[in-house]
């Protein structure tokens, strides 16, 4: 079971849910849950889901069959676990009803409305693939895949600020509001906007701020600074001090804008972005190659086409290995 989120996971995740897995199942989802607190608020989200839904069970109506047909062109060869004996042909039907509400496969994101529950808050997740939505004030947010982002239901009425908070990789165009500072919590790191178009990426170890228009302010502990068009600040866990930098590459919004854009970018940090984007594993074995620059921009295409391009360019060598592609 991969640390990601997948339709396999969430699949394997529902058949826990009832009760429904085999003893190595149950072994391998008890590991996941314990490998990241990550895991486990996706998998209480998933719970959730699942309750509220019930409470629905009156005014809907969830075919079983159909979504047994469903279910089993999604299991599909990917979770050889899945087994369809006479005997285990009914509770098998019932995880695939369940799954039927729970996952949205073809999109790779849901949104939970927690406000039902009384805490009034929304949830956006976005798993294998990258969404995008209008915030309740009108900004527009893309997050990146297994990211997730936290605000309350009535963030545009709020009295002082707009305030969300941040787990993962997220692009911000902020809707103008001077009366109401837009505020973003991604771990001990605190960004105020009024309006403007900005990046953040945190991770386990760091989190890094690039403006893209516009101007915000970043708080960390006691300290702030004040960041502008084309600046960044990378805050980490083991340096506290706040740190202004020139920002030159536009690789960093591939997500947002949907195109990798080089201009004199070194082939190491073309690299990095295309192993995060593709979930891919390539490998500059020379390392007389690895600031090599590329001026190019490449749209949506398989990787393999954006190797090409970068071999022939740079007159460099590509092979694959294992599930490796190695540039030499």
């Amino acid at each position: 079971m991969h640390t990601e989120m997948n339709e396999q996971t969430d699949i394997l995740l529902v058949k826990y849910m009832l009760g429904e897995t085999t003893a190595n199942e149950k072994q391998e989802v008890t590991a996941w849950l314990a490998q990241d607190s990550a895991n486990q608020q996706y998998y209480e989200q998933l719970q959730t889901i699942w309750q509220k839904s019930k409470q629905l069970e009156p005014h809907t109506t969830v075919n079983e069959n159909d979504a047994w047909q469903r279910f089993q062109q999604r299991a599909g060869n990917g979770n050889p676990s899945i087994s369809t004996p006479a005997a285990r042909v009914l509770p098998l039907r019932r995880i695939a009803a369940a799954a039927a509400v729970v996952l949205l496969a073809a999109g790779g994101w849901w949104l939970y409305q927690s406000g039902v529950s009384g805490r009034n808050t929304v949830t956006l997740t976005a798993t294998s693939e990258v969404v995008t939505d209008t915030l309740p004030d009108g900004s527009v947010v893309t997050l990146n895949k297994n990211a997730q982002l936290n605000y309350r239901k009535n963030l545009a009425s709020t009295d002082n600020n707009r305030k969300v908070n941040l787990e993962g990789e997220a692009f911000f165009n902020i809707a103008p509001d001077k009366n109401k500072p837009f505020v973003i919590t991604a771990g001990d790191v605190t960004v105020k906007v009024l309006g403007t178009s900005f990046n953040i990426k945190r991770t386990a170890t760091s989190t890094e701020i690039i403006v893209a228009s516009g101007a915000i302010e970043v708080v960390h502990h006691n300290q702030a600074m004040r960041l502008q068009q084309q600046e960044k600040i990378v805050v980490t866990t083991n340096d506290n001090q706040l740190q202004k930098q020139q920002n030159n590459s536009e690789l960093y919004s591939y997500y947002h804008t949907r195109q990798f854009v080089c201009k004199n970018t070194p082939l190491y940090q073309l690299v990095n972005v295309l192993n995060e984007a593709y979930d891919a594993h390539i490998v500059i074995a020379n390392k007389a190659i690895q600031s090599l620059p590329l001026t190019t921009t490449f749209q949506q295409q398989p990787v393999d086409s954006i190797i090409t391009v970068i071999t022939q360019t740079l007159g460099i060598e590509a092979k694959r290995q294992n599930h490796q592609i190695i540039l030499q």
